[in-house]
């Protein structure tokens, strides 16, 4: 089902928005919902609640470490086939 939008525009945002849009070489509605599109795109699809929830989950948890000179070398021998120091 589609459903018309009316948005109000002044003369110089119409006039910069048929300019965009003949650039684009489309109609001035086709570029307006490219437009929204993209910004729908960008837009979080989790508030900031659920992403702080995932990072403190992730945080509770022990993960293995090491000192920071002995990975890289741990690194470097992989990649050099010596294995392990």
């Amino acid at each position: 089902m589609s459903h018309r939008l009316q948005v109000i525009l002044d003369d110089e945002e119409h006039r910069a928005l048929q300019a965009a849009a003949r650039r684009r070489r489309t109609t001035v509605s086709d570029y307006v919902r490219t437009v929204l599109r993209e910004a729908r795109a960008d837009e979080p699809e989790r508030g900031a609640d659920a992403k702080l929830l995932v990072v403190r989950e992730a945080a509770a948890h022990a993960y293995p470490t090491a000192d920071i000179e002995e990975m890289e070398s741990q690194i470097r021998a992989g990649y050099l086939g010596e294995g392990s120091p």
